[in-house]
């Protein structure tokens, strides 16, 4: 006669250990036939960026934040199925010259918005109660989420389909147009994703760009009035601020 106790039987456990191997096997071995691996691309980037959109651009706040876990698991389950490996989606360890020169950079850009702002008799800072110290840590958080975003999922697709020089444009492209309607950040958008999807190509890792965008960010935040920067909103929270 079989006891059964309140632990898992061990004949149930031999019975079903084979399948859960089995479809681990399965899921690790699932891979997109080469003949649809191109459309199979071109539906992540669309799924993924009008989950984005719709989350920019909801009425309701409630329905902005629905739209956003939407995406951002999108944009995780994608990346699971896909496999990618840790180069390329650049999440290993930076080069030293590479995470020099984008250090170096992100401190230069930040000095120079600040000096042409201060020349042009701009106040510094431009919102003296805004951004508090608390959210600009959880900004330098978000951007490098938003690099994850941009990078690891964007670029690397855009990369397979485009090849990786016309990966930077679009992907940049596609990272300002998130930014519509703020004039401000779609311009700084366009022109900072440029420089990290062309540093993303060259030199693989998105923490020193997190950094950089993290920096160029709060850069923007203390040194452009709320009058035109809307509390660094985009989508329909820019137009409703």
């Amino acid at each position: 006669m079989q006891i059964v106790t309140k632990t898992l039987d061990q004949t149930i456990l031999d019975q079903t250990m084979p399948a859960m191997r089995a479809a681990k096997t399965a899921w690790f071995a699932f891979e997109v036939p080469t003949a649809y691996r191109a459309y199979f691309t071109w539906f992540q980037l669309i799924v993924a960026y009008v989950f984005m959109e719709r989350a920019l651009w909801s009425r309701h706040l409630a329905f902005r934040n629905y739209w956003a876990l939407i995406a951002i698991s999108t944009v995780f389950i994608f990346t699971l199925i896909d496999r990618p490996s840790i180069r390329r989606m650049g999440l290993g360890l930076p080069t030293t010259l590479g995470a020099t020169l984008v250090l170096a950079a992100s401190f230069a850009a930040a000095l120079t918005l600040i000096f042409l702002i201060h020349w042009a008799g701009g106040q510094i800072p431009a919102n003296p109660t805004w951004p508090s110290l608390h959210l600009a840590w959880q900004y330098v958080m978000w951007a490098l989420i938003q690099e994850f975003i941009l990078q690891s999922f964007f670029f690397t697709r855009c990369e397979e389909l485009f090849g990786s020089s016309a990966a930077v444009w679009i992907a940049a492209t596609l990272f300002a147009a998130a930014h519509l309607p703020s004039p401000i950040l779609t311009t700084f958008t366009l022109i900072g994703g440029l420089f990290f999807c062309e540093i993303f190509r060259r030199y693989r890792s998105i923490y020193p760009i997190g950094v950089m965008h993290a920096i160029l960010g709060l850069t923007i935040a203390v040194t452009m009035p709320n009058s035109l920067l809307h509390n660094m909103r985009v989508g329909i929270g820019y137009l409703r601020y």
